[in-house]
């Protein structure tokens, strides 16, 4: 099972109140939790007298078992209008960072988590307490990067609650969607889902202290982006592109997300990546693949900082493949880069 199908299945069964759908009317809370075949989700009424909520509880679970799995353990909860935003009111987020930043692109493929992960170390390694939120829930990649891909996050005791451990590494603590789905299938689910579990990953984890909270999201623009800078002060957003004219499309519109008056959030600066091309054995050649300077002629058009240029460089490939960012490897000149624009964004 997984929840289109339930989502799904819950659209055959009607509130006799409006005679809309339960789907369709609102009532489907986004907390469909899958365990084999145990299921669970709440359902939202306006008051706790509603007289239709024990033959809506019993339809919803007909329905699952009807258009889903005969078989399913179906628990339902329910929840009302007034309870939810009282209990909305009282929660805090525990994520205490002084720097809140987005890594950005307009369109996948031009190395966004590689320049998420790489920050995340070198900021790390200039001593700054690093937190690495992989928001890219249909396609995370930061567990591959780190070399954690095998590590489960367990939750702890904090102040009364029950919290998800950060995963760490190099210095670094990071929270990936992989780490609690199947690697080799795919994560269908719809925005709402999907922005619930990227607030779950940052308000229900122990994160303790931090002085930068590093945010690699999905490419494009989408609910996930809305929900955090809804949810989170964000200091600023870093968008990444390359510096191919169609790339340079999508990163103006990402530039443009930030800069809108509803979302207001300030742009830290463009990086380019795969600048240029430069083999392993001719290390003062460039070979400018997929265009020349694109990256720095925006930021100059758009006013915002270059932050650098990253050359597509194979190395710099191989050891995100393995695990370990090049930024670990003192003296490596992709590493320098990576310093020198940790240090133009340590705040």
């Amino acid at each position: 099972m997984y929840p289109q199908q339930i989502i799904d299945a819950l659209r055959h069964v009607r509130y006799p109140g409006t005679g809309k759908d339960l789907v369709e009317s609102g009532m489907l809370e986004d907390d469909i939790r899958i365990s084999g075949l145990a299921v669970s989700f709440s359902l939202i009424f306006e008051k706790d007298n509603d007289p239709f909520i024990r033959s809506v509880i019993k339809a919803a679970e007909t329905a699952v078992k009807t258009y889903v799995d005969e078989n399913a353990a179906v628990t339902i909860h329910t929840k009302f209008l007034s309870q939810k935003t009282k209990v909305e009111s009282q929660k805090l987020p525990t994520l205490q960072a002084k720097h809140i930043i987005a890594i950005h692109s307009g369109k996948g493929g031009v190395g966004k988590s590689t320049i998420a992960a790489n920050l995340a170390v070198a900021l790390a390694k200039r001593g700054c307490r690093v937190g690495l939120l992989d928001a890219d829930i249909h396609g995370p990649s930061q567990p591959k990067m780190f070399h954690t891909e095998d590590c489960r996050p367990v939750s702890v005791p904090v102040g009364g609650r029950d919290l998800i451990e950060p995963i760490e590494q190099y210095g670094v603590k990071m929270l990936s969607i992989g780490f609690f789905v199947d690697p080799t299938n795919a994560v269908v689910w719809r925005g709402g889902l999907a922005s619930n579990a990227i607030k779950q990953l940052i308000e229900d984890a122990n994160w303790g202290e931090l002085d930068y909270f590093l945010i690699d999201l999905p490419p494009g623009t989408s609910d996930i982006h809305l929900t955090l800078v809804s949810e989170l002060q964000l200091t600023g957003a870093i968008v990444v592109t390359t510096p191919q004219p169609v790339a340079l499309v999508d990163a103006r519109k990402g530039v443009d997300m930030f800069r809108n008056e509803k979302i207001n959030v300030p742009v830290l600066g463009i990086i380019e990546n795969m600048a240029w091309f430069t083999p392993a054995e001719l290390p003062e050649n460039k070979y400018y693949i997929f265009g020349k300077d694109g990256g720095k002629q925006l930021a100059e058009e758009l006013g915002v900082p270059l932050l650098g240029q990253i050359p597509l460089v194979q190395s710099v490939r191989e050891a995100g493949d393995n695990g370990m960012p090049i930024a670990l490897q003192d003296g490596h000149p992709a590493a320098s880069i990576f310093a020198e624009i940790a240090k133009m964004v340590e705040c």
